[in-house]
């Protein structure tokens, strides 16, 4: 075998392998069926129990990227053992990679880009809405990308940036997927977790 089709198959291998733990959150979230409940990308979306789903449901395509992994993990160590070596190595190197990256955040590297906290963190400022402490009469909390806002009075009601959500996006489909793949679903703002620590310590 030629280097340069050792190459090509590499290249092919760790491609795929790249590629299939990400299917299920790219083939589910960007079909229509499944953004009913939203606004149409870009809007900013409004605060509701839909909403709060969604980000546990983008939590649970997240993790099971790390368990379709192994897939291809699996036929990367048995085309290196007994089939096509720089395939097989392709697959094998890119799922490694990839489940690394997943386990970091046991080891204090960078949380996901979904998370229980987030959920809750949506549910909480849908709570403080119908409080006496909202911040006009026709309060109506929508998440942009750099937070949550009143979009009657403007207010600023939480730093939390937006992650993807898997809303098809109105530059089309490929962009999404290039978006979700070079960002990996992480928003595009940095969230400001102190103050949210100062105003949960605070309410309680």
């Amino acid at each position: 075998m030629s280097l340069l089709s050792s190459s090509l198959y590499f290249i092919l291998g760790f491609i795929i392998a790249f590629l299939f733990p990400r299917l299920p959150g790219i083939l589910v979230t960007r079909g229509k069926g499944f953004n009913l409940n939203f606004p149409p990308h870009p809007e900013p979306i409004p605060l509701s129990p839909h909403l709060t789903q969604r980000v546990l449901h983008m939590r649970m395509f997240y993790w099971l990227g790390l368990i379709v992994s192994f897939i291809p993990l699996l036929f990367g160590f048995l085309s290196v053992k007994w089939g096509n070596v720089p395939f097989g190595f392709g697959l094998w190197l890119s799922s490694g990679w990839f489940i690394l990256s997943r386990l970091q955040i046991f080891l204090g590297g960078p949380e996901p880009p979904w998370t229980l906290e987030m959920a809750q963190r949506l549910q909480i400022i849908s709570d403080k809405v119908k409080s006496d402490s909202k911040c006009c009469e026709s309060i109506s909390p929508e998440w942009l990308l750099s937070g949550i806002y009143c979009s009657v009075c403007k207010k600023k009601l939480d730093d939390m940036p937006r992650p993807d959500l898997g809303r098809k996006r109105s530059d089309g489909f490929f962009m999404g997927v290039i978006r979700l793949i070079a960002s990996d679903g992480n928003p595009m703002f940095i969230s400001d977790k102190k103050n949210f620590d100062v105003d949960s310590s605070e309410s309680e």
